[in-house]
């Protein structure tokens, strides 16, 4: 005989059914916040609210925040839900000015956050909070200027130097040879970050199983199970404390942390400089005093800084030289005018290639620009109200605690800022069409206080990237290469869903 009923079995029954009745009034009470604010939403589904697609893999979550925009056409924005978390998708580029930087003081942090328990994760300043995260990018701005950017310059031409060496092995004269761009360009980027972040030669390029290449592909190789912990960070935050999850793996944490230290702590009693990130570092320490938080850059929160530079630097820069590669394949035109500009600029360099001489490639920027337009690398933007705040073009007040998005996806392939929004086309960025869009619709790099700190750097070794192929090698389409490009609907980053084959030719030079 059972408690409830006359049987065991139909007491599980009924406690089951009482159960997910219940869950299902929890997870839908909020379901009627954006009505009851005169806002327009997308009806969500219990449970899932406008996630489903995304917890079932069918779509990644920047797909989800897409078709959420897309939901929205002839209106300022509108809510959603996360799960059961009401949330907000900007569309209009004044709004978006708004929250970005002229009341950036009431959306400072982003919405995603790492576990206190993860001790290099949590000094991300990608993810830190505020008022820790101001102090943090006050004293780590002044490191990424263009003056210690083109300090640099010298370590990553070294790079590509080893990205010219490894290119010839793969036997691409005559007719070519199929290439992995994906693989290729994250080894080129892992060794530059490892070199300009970590002081250390990792040689990825030729040793494809080299610890650092292990570390970025462990951290960024989005299995179900690192989908659904990178979904957790950025938008089920208050999952991550309890389930203890962490931005950097503990191997990944061990490992930057011993060869970090490593570095610092020979360079601290050494006179050895390279004008990388770690000599920088030290000057930085080395002069700083305690601010008003108590906030000192020591331990793992200078550790912390040179796995953001690695974890942000590599991945993200890749995608874009690898996406760049993809699109100058299957548009000789493209290609062939790029390399004009870039051979032009190598005679009348000597054949040398400088700083200088890269920052001065009109075409090659509007090359990356474009990419970056179709391929973000990060595809949507995240904030949080930190206090109430009052739209004053509609009174729509966000409440403390809401996010609120930016689909880069929905924005920039939006056919209102960028007439047919599937084509590559870098005459989009030549000055007189950037001057015809209106402001704050090309975001791949956020904008205000807390844009994208290393821009300058991921652009400019993305840059070198495509010089050394373009300006020795023939790209184009061959039997494997994915058309159209399909994304991985497990990655929450612009990634492939699969590699990006393509054949390269090598140039007879004429003498």
């Amino acid at each position: 005989m059972g408690l409830i009923t006359l049987h065991w079995f139909l007491d599980v029954i009924v406690v089951f059914l009482s159960m997910v009745v219940l869950a299902y009034f929890y997870m839908t009470r909020n379901f009627n916040y954006w009505p009851k604010r005169n806002v327009t939403e997308v009806p969500p589904k219990p449970f899932f609210g406008n996630f489903l697609d995304c917890c079932l893999f069918r779509q990644s979550a920047s797909g989800c925040l897409n078709a959420v925009y897309q939901q929205a056409k002839g209106l300022p924005y509108i809510g959603f839900y996360i799960f059961d978390k009401p949330a907000l998708m900007l569309r209009d580029p004044e709004i978006n000015r708004r929250i970005l930087i002229k009341d950036f003081s009431y959306f400072v942090d982003r919405y995603a956050k790492s576990a206190e328990s993860d001790p290099i994760g949590s000094a991300n300043l990608f993810l830190l909070k505020n008022p820790a995260w101001k102090s943090l990018r006050h004293k780590i701005t002044p490191i990424f200027t263009s003056g210690k950017i083109k300090r640099m310059f010298h370590l990553m031409l070294v790079v590509g130097e080893d990205l010219d060496t490894h290119l010839s092995t793969l036997q691409l004269e005559g007719n070519g040879n199929i290439v992995e761009a994906k693989e290729i360009a994250a080894r080129f980027t892992t060794d530059v970050i490892a070199s300009c972040a970590f002081g250390l030669r990792a040689n990825c390029l030729n040793h494809p199983k080299a610890e650092f290449r292990q570390c970025g592909r462990s951290m960024f190789e989005f299995t179900y199970k690192r989908g659904a912990e990178f979904a957790a960070f950025f938008f089920i935050p208050r999952l991550v404390t309890p389930l203890n999850l962490k931005f950097f793996s503990t191997d990944s944490s061990d490992f930057m942390r011993k060869v970090f230290t490593e570095t610092f702590n020979m360079r601290m009693n050494s006179d050895v400089r390279r004008e990388d990130l770690i000599d920088l570092l030290i000057q930085l320490k080395q002069s700083e005093s305690e601010d008003s938080l108590g906030f000192k850059l020591e331990g793992d929160t200078l550790v912390g800084q040179a796995a953001t530079f690695f974890a942000a630097g590599f991945e993200t820069s890749s995608s874009t030289l690898s996406f760049a590669l993809y699109e100058l394949a299957l548009h000789p035109d493209i290609q062939s005018k790029l390399r004009k500009e870039i051979t032009s600029a190598l005679a009348n360099n000597g054949g040398k290639i400088t700083y200088e001489m890269v920052l001065s490639l009109e075409y090659l920027d509007q090359v990356v620009s474009e990419t970056l337009r179709k391929y973000p690398s990060v595809p949507f933007l995240d904030r949080v109200a930190n206090t109430d705040y009052k739209l004053p073009e509609s009174g729509l007040v966000i409440e403390r605690g809401t996010p609120v998005y930016i689909s880069l996806l929905g924005l920039h392939y939006d056919p209102e800022y960028y007439p047919e929004p599937d084509k590559f086309d870098p005459e989009r960025f030549t000055e007189v069409n950037k001057a015809k869009r209106p402001a704050f619709t090309y975001l791949p790099f956020g904008d205000g206080p807390r844009n994208c700190i290393g821009l300058r750097f991921g652009q400019l070794q993305v840059k070198l990237g495509i010089l050394k192929f373009v300006s020795n090698y023939e790209l184009s389409a061959c039997d494997e290469t994915m058309i159209p490009l399909r994304f991985n609907p497990k990655s929450l980053l612009a990634g492939p869903d699969g590699g990006l084959f393509l054949r390269a030719r090598k140039i007879s030079q004429t003498p």
